[in-house]
């Protein structure tokens, strides 16, 4: 495809100070917008930035893709560190600045965080998202099964709850 020649996907073994600065601009773009990521808005950038600066974490894989030197998308691979889950990961954060979407980026990011996974031998894959958000189409059309919804899982920034759905792929 050739909007992938475009991109650059990056696994990122460590931020620096250029990554920490757009990373913590794409988190507070994406969760102002209303992305359900475990940030309720307005995020300032103080917490945005302590979160990247310790989210590489022991089993968590994060990649980035760049485009035109910018960083427009971002997800993790949190690989289980328990001793009886070692086949599994959750997929976590994944966002797209909201000038580069639905141009395939978020499924672009699913494929790397896909093949790395097998090379990890992952084989179950487990996510979450907000019922209606956007993501659950691209999570169905990834072959990822609905295992159900959970109600008033979620806070808004009003203080509203709203069902959270659950999903797994296995690789």
């Amino acid at each position: 495809m050739k909007l992938f020649d475009q991109l650059q996907i990056i696994e990122v073994a460590s931020i620096d100070d250029k990554d920490l600065s757009d990373l913590t601009d794409l988190l507070i773009q994406v969760v102002d917008e209303g992305a359900s990521i475990g940030f309720i808005p307005p995020l300032s950038k103080e917490e945005a930035n302590e979160y990247w600066k310790n989210v590489l974490d022991p089993g968590v894989v994060l990649w980035m893709v760049r485009k035109d030197n910018e960083i427009c998308g971002a997800v993790q691979l949190q690989i289980s560190q328990k001793a009886n889950g070692t086949h599994r990961a959750e997929v976590a954060k994944l966002m797209v600045n909201s000038r580069h979407r639905r141009k395939g980026i978020g499924r672009a990011l699913m494929i790397a965080l896909h093949t790395r996974a097998k090379l990890e031998n992952i084989t179950l894959l487990v996510l979450d998202t907000r019922l209606g958000d956007p993501s659950n189409k691209l999570y169905k059309s990834l072959g990822y099964n609905e295992v159900g919804k959970i109600p008033n899982y979620t806070k808004t920034p009003d203080g509203h709850l709203e069902a959270t759905v659950f999903y797994y792929k296995e690789i």
